[in-house]
């Protein structure tokens, strides 16, 4: 793998001076692609998932002369979107995308909408017809602006070389700041051909600074004053928690105070699962002592999050007794889903810093013992059985392995909930999933992303057999890299989270969710991309497969484990109930 990334790894001052020099020779052409590149490198981009095709041909040409570019080809548009996402996710730096126009654009839909549900900052640019072409239907035109203009943070086409460099610029500052997010840029092809009028010169982007509060002292003084009459407190703790780089303030915070912290699935990892004072992950698949200490809890600090059907289930009868407290850099996400008695819009990092100012509790005995009664009584459980694997015992065995220290990415389905139940996540950016949009096909690219983002990282990706299908052709991408993923796939010859649903309010009527005929033999599939593969069929394989797996370190290798069929997800709120009714 380091061989591969060396071009990007070995560049350095001297290439950036080689860089200069080039473009302050008084014989240079230089050229809108020249400027695309230059001003990239300018920003602290490296790396890009790109697919070439018609209208950024010169662009892929140009590419060539820039040796601090580390372009990953990848093997489908969907693909590279979410490859960004995953190094967006790990790295909390923008991840970059290039694609061509009509289909090439259009195939990153699904990947720009994930991530404008997840808040992962992405920036994807798109060629485009020539601008004397543009809105008369000419071959390979799509009008990607407006196709994804309800799903982007800002997104814009540029029509003049003179806007290209400062229009760059501006899309990976809009991606990261306050709530990030998706933005595109559309360049017509004749933008790269074009010279540029002036020189252009090698300045440093501008360096964003995050202000003062936004919120005045007597909010927080409200919201003090409700948290220390607290007598059953309880932390509601987002993704916001961890973009917004507050996982210290956060843990800080609830340690000094002795809160309880439960976790959205996009905020797991914000604290340490470990510790003492974690309730899980809350919800519809969430622990039965999170969602019950939500809902006895007397005051609710959830932040940011975004009270999501998934979390809330029955609005009206969500956390009924608690005061609530609501702090999001999203002004929008306060009060929409659910009324709070005191709105924070301000960054959680400076907020949970001034909320500690503020707040010194005594400790809550009764609360906290109550709490852990709940975890004795009513801890996540299965049936062992060693005549056919249970895909809980394939994730705890793989959290010991991995001293619960690897960047543990998902598809979406059963899979995904039994990963978020099972590994004990200890540190921020550690799990890399699709929350709000629920992609499958997720998983395979956005471990790729995240492998090139952390080298250095194990990175585990879990797989149902459904959503691995959807991208497996990205296995050519890992192989080709050599990143030595460990793709565990969970074979149950079904679409796992759909008949689970069938069974359970569709009286069992299976229809078309089961895989069996025409799933793949997943070891050819990944031999004949160059993976290694490997099988468990049987509990007492289990072991020596997977440590066997995370011992290869020179290419990806799939583990394909063959798990119980009928396993379900539970607990589970079933859609509409209150969130303690819970199915056991």
């Amino acid at each position: 793998m380091k061989s591969v990334l060396k071009k990007r790894n070995e560049y350095n001052q001297t290439n950036r001076n080689g860089l200069a020099n080039l473009f302050r020779s008084s014989n240079a052409n230089y050229t809108g692609a020249d400027l695309f590149f230059k001003t990239l490198l300018d920003c602290g981009v490296d790396t890009i998932f790109g697919y070439p095709g018609g209208k950024v041909l010169s662009l892929y040409d140009r590419m060539l002369e820039y040796q601090g570019i580390n372009h990953i080809l990848v093997n489908h548009e969907q693909g590279a979107t979410h490859a960004a996402e995953g190094y967006a996710r790990v790295t909390g730096k923008p991840g970059v995308v290039l694609t061509t126009s009509g289909p090439g654009a259009t195939n990153t839909v699904t990947g720009i909408a994930d991530a404008f549900m997840d808040s992962i900052p992405i920036v994807v640019f798109t060629g485009q017809v020539e601008i004397p072409l543009i809105g008369k239907n000419a071959f390979q035109e799509s009008n990607i602006v407006e196709i994804t203009r309800p799903i982007t943070k800002w997104n814009c086409q540029v029509r003049s070389i003179d806007l290209l460099e400062s229009t760059i610029k501006k899309a990976l500052q809009v991606a990261v700041e306050g709530k990030p997010g998706p933005v595109l840029v559309d360049i017509p092809k004749d933008i790269f051909i074009d010279e540029c009028p002036v020189i252009p010169g090698l300045n440093d982007q501008g360096k964003s600074v995050i202000g003062t509060p936004f919120e005045t002292k007597q909010t927080y003084l409200k919201a003090a004053e409700l948290i220390k009459k607290a007598k059953r407190p309880v932390l509601y703790v987002g993704g916001g928690v961890i973009s917004g780089g507050a996982s210290s303030e956060l843990r800080a915070f609830a340690l000094n105070n002795n809160i309880p912290v439960t976790t959205t699935l996009m905020g797991l990892g914000a604290f340490p699962e470990t510790h003492e004072l974690s309730l899980g992950m809350l919800g519809m698949h969430g622990t039965w002592y999170a969602n019950m200490a939500v809902q006895e809890c007397d005051v609710l600090i959830a932040v940011g999050a975004r009270f999501d059907d998934r979390v809330t289930s029955d609005v009206d009868g969500f956390s009924p007794h608690s005061k609530k407290i609501h702090i999001d850099i999203d002004s929008e996400s306060i009060n929409r889903n659910v009324i709070v008695d005191v709105p924070i819009n301000d960054y959680v990092k400076q907020a949970l810093q001034q909320l500690s100012e503020l707040v010194k509790m005594e400790s809550k005995p009764f609360w906290l013992k109550t709490i852990q009664q709940w975890k004795s009584n009513h801890p996540l459980k299965y049936q062992f059985d060693d005549t056919v694997i249970k895909p809980q015992l394939v994730i705890e065995k793989i959290s010991e392995l991995t001293d619960s220290d690897a960047t543990v990415v998902t598809d979406v389905g059963q899979h995904q909930m039994w990963a978020a139940q099972y590994y004990s996540f200890k540190r921020p950016r550690q799990f890399v999933t699709s929350g709000g949009l629920g992609t499958m096909g997720f998983g395979l690219p956005a471990a790729i992303g995240a492998s090139l983002a952390d080298p250095d990282s194990t990175v585990v990706c879990i797989c149902g057999d459904g959503g691995f299908r959807m991208t497996s052709a990205e296995l050519a991408t890992a192989v080709s890299y050599q990143l030595p993923i460990k793709i565990i796939v969970f074979n149950n010859g079904s679409l796992g989270m759909v008949r689970q649903w069938q069974s359970f309010y569709f009286k069992d009527r299976f229809s078309h969710t089961m895989l069996h005929d025409s799933n793949p033999d997943f070891q050819k599939l990944a031999e004949c991309y160059g993976a290694m593969a490997l099988r468990a069929s049987k509990t007492e394989e289990l072991d020596f497969v997977l440590a066997k797996a995370l011992s290869i370190n020179d290419r990806p290798v799939l583990v394909e484990c063959l798990i119980d069929p009928g396993e379900n997800v539970l607990p589970m709120v079933s859609p509409g109930a209150a969130l303690h009714n819970m199915i056991e």
